[in-house]
């Protein structure tokens, strides 16, 4: 295979024109979007599960949030961890280590007897996940030198990113209309097998042959000033300011400060200062921050008002809500068609940001009833995301030297973890405080403070006093949904201008070899 070889050439360094993948380069291509999709499927298979599961392990209320949040939390934590590690002892083999541990955690989650040891494997299954997430981008960026076909592959592997979240709970659902819970665990072992058999055959092995040691005391660092933070502002919107979130956040730039001060000083740092120097890099980590705290941040309020505003059920909400993803498959490769043709990079992602501010000008007029509107905007945002993700993407691998690629696309997969958090934190909370403001005091106290709440509290009242309490938490909610549509139309119109200002005359192509 043509791009087997570690590389170590200085970026920018001069060579003859980047020779194109072939058919061989392809087909791994989609050997590797099969674990990529089960690992952000991941992130939702447990929707619909969660009874089931209640009933036969019988969790805590502490045990079954840890079963929910603790894939992501390690996914998180070892992230830039694991993007170094695979620089340094090879993408590939580090990839089909993390298949071997997800397939072994995926049967070890199916057929968990406990609470405690399904929460084990879900942890064995966040560090898969985070070994699988950063040595697939990398071994693209490896496999795919030429700059039109890695934009191709790079918008093809942000589609399936996106793609398979939505995917995750709709497979969940139709699993479990079928077989018992652990089914949803059991899904990803032929895509885990299948590239055990094929990766060693069809996936180039790449790493940086001069790596230096590696610097154990910034693991524990990276950890201890991610984990924190997104601990913190995950729980905040729906648990309001406690000081115990607040101090998480604290806690965690404490660490934050901490390991910047480590990599700015130490001999060989996990994340080298001057992979930030890279012209185009530090841009794109920041704008792809913003991009996914959009993202999210329309998420959670799209997904309660199709099952508490409009009554859906949970499965078909999820089927609905794979209706708007059917288009991201079109825009990233689209706008990868519209920079090789000379189209200012900026203005690309510029425009992905403004269908962003577009999908959420719709969603700020949303009413009780609205699902074809809330769809439509839905469907506009999730275009700009990817058209903005695929693109960023592929300015920070770019921008990147091959023997840091790894670490690379790690940071970019914390930067979108950090992201995410954010829009939930942010958003969420303007539009709980909306919530909040619009209830009338007369309601009862859980009603006030939730949608959720108000649908349990008027499940007990008799008659009409049920039937007024849905319609104003309903309205009030709805309301809600405007207000952090507006505040995200701002913000995405923002970075709009922020995009096409910082990534002007940014061109990912004057850094290849």
């Amino acid at each position: 295979m043509t791009n087997s070889t570690s590389s170590t050439t200085p970026v920018g360094a001069d060579s003859a024109a980047p020779a194109r993948a072939g058919r061989r380069e392809w087909t791994a291509m989609g050997v590797l979007m099969l674990p990529l999709l089960l690992v952000s499927m991941d992130v939702s298979v447990l929707y619909f599960a969660t009874p089931a599961i209640s009933a036969d392990l019988h969790p805590s209320g502490t045990q079954q949030l840890w079963i929910f949040d603790v894939y992501g939390f390690v996914l998180a934590g070892l992230l830039m961890t694991m993007g170094s590690l695979g620089d340094r002892i090879g993408r590939r083999r580090l990839l089909l280590m993390g298949a071997a541990a997800f397939g072994t955690a995926s049967v070890l989650a199916a057929y968990a007897n406990s609470a405690e040891t399904l929460i084990a494997a879900r942890a064995i299954l966040g560090i898969g996940g985070a070994t699988l997430m950063p040595s697939t981008m990398a071994l693209v960026r490896t496999m795919f030198t030429d700059p039109a076909q890695r934009a191709k592959a790079i918008a093809l592997w942000s589609g399936v990113m996106t793609g398979g979240i939505a995917l995750g709970s709709v497979m969940s659902g139709i699993l479990l209309e079928h077989f018992w819970w652990g089914s949803v665990f059991l899904v990803n072992l032929p895509a885990m097998l299948l590239l055990l058999l094929l990766g060693p055959v069809l996936l180039p092995e790449s790493k940086n042959s001069r790596p230096g040691r590696f610097d154990w005391v910034s693991v524990p660092l990276s950890m201890a000033a991610v984990l924190p933070v997104i601990y913190g502002v995950k729980e905040i919107p729906s648990e309001g300011w406690r000081p115990l979130y607040v101090v998480s956040i604290a806690v965690g730039l404490l660490f934050s400060a901490l390991f910047v001060h480590r990599q700015r000083t130490s001999s060989s740092p996990l994340i080298p200062p001057a992979l930030l120097k890279g012209r185009g890099f530090t841009p794109a980590l920041v704008l792809n921050l913003l991009a996914a705290l959009a993202m999210m941040g329309s998420a959670i309020f799209t997904t309660q008002y199709l099952q508490s505003v409009l009554g859906k059920g949970p499965l078909a909400a999820a089927l609905w809500s794979l209706l708007p993803s059917v288009f991201i498959g079109v825009a990233g490769p689209l706008t990868a068609q519209l920079v090789q043709r000379g189209v200012n990079r900026g203005y690309v992602v510029a425009g992905g940001f403004l269908a962003m501010a577009a999908g959420y000008s719709m969603l700020a007029l949303v009413g009780t009833d609205s699902l074809w509107l809330v769809l439509a905007g839905a469907g506009v945002l999730a275009c700009g995301m990817v058209a903005i993700s695929a693109q960023l993407a592929d300015l920070a691998m770019s921008s990147a030297p091959l023997e840091r690629a790894g670490t690379a696309s790690a940071l970019l997969e914390t930067g979108t973890e950090f992201g995410g958090a954010l829009g939930m934190a942010v958003l969420g909370s303007i539009g709980a405080a909306v919530y909040r403001h619009e209830m009338p005091s007369t309601a009862p106290a859980g009603a006030r403070e939730t949608l959720g709440g108000a649908l349990v509290t008027a499940a007990d009242l008799p008659g009409r006093a049920g039937e007024s309490l849905l319609i104003t938490a309903r309205e009030a909610f709805t309301s809600g949904f405007q207000g952090a549509a507006i505040a995200g139309a701002v913000l995405t119109a923002l970075a709009a201008v922020g995009a096409a200002v910082t990534l002007r005359g940014v061109d990912a192509g004057q850094n290849q070899k």
